[in-house]
């Protein structure tokens, strides 16, 4: 993780396997990038926690009894609040050509096959973390540039206002004015 990544930055990966030895595998291979790793052993488990907090990432196991990886997917990408999370589907290298097609029509980001290479895995994953980083300051730029576009707002209301009055502006409180708008703007 970057220096300057805060805790608010930080956002789990949510691992969906309904087998603990994937789970286990999965853990392993991603505990060096040290961000918070999630287990949810089904879709309906993913869906509660991808309702309680925030993820940069589900990697999701495509065959599980009950929701399957595919229906789950579905779902993560109907909610608003869940829809711009990637997906990556995991899948075993013996299960059905056809998929591949299906996660992505589903909306993964991408497909992986089992046994996956680690190196791999972890690199894709590192790419996601990143664009959910950088995802997250410009949110938090785009925010405080709104407080600041309202505070100027606020301002040039109030000098307009002065400028507006029939009686002569006090000059003291217009300097002070435009000083702070030049602060706002600068």
């Amino acid at each position: 993780m970057s220096a300057e990544a805060t805790t608010d930055e930080r956002a789990g990966i949510l691992l969906v396997d309904d087998m603990e030895d994937n789970l286990i595998a999965l853990e392993a291979v991603l505990g060096s990038l040290n961000e918070p790793l999630v287990r949810a052993r089904s879709g309906e488990e993913a869906m509660k926690a991808l309702l309680r907090q925030r993820f940069a990432l589900v990697l999701l196991d495509v065959r599980m009894p009950g929701m399957d990886g595919f229906e789950t997917a579905t779902n993560i990408k109907r909610l608003d609040q869940t829809k711009d999370v990637p997906i990556i589907f995991l899948t075993g290298a013996d299960d059905e050509p056809g998929y591949a097609f299906r996660g992505y029509a589903t909306g993964a980001a991408d497909y992986l096959t089992k046994p996956f290479d680690p190196w791999v895995l972890r690199a894709k994953v590192t790419v996601f973390l990143d664009l959910y980083r950088k995802t997250r300051q410009l949110e938090h730029l785009l925010s405080r540039e709104h407080v600041h576009s309202r505070e100027l707002s606020t301002q040039l209301a109030a000098l307009e206002e002065q400028l507006s009055d029939d009686t002569a502006p006090d000059l003291t409180a217009l300097r002070a004015q435009v000083k702070e708008i030049r602060r706002l703007i600068g």
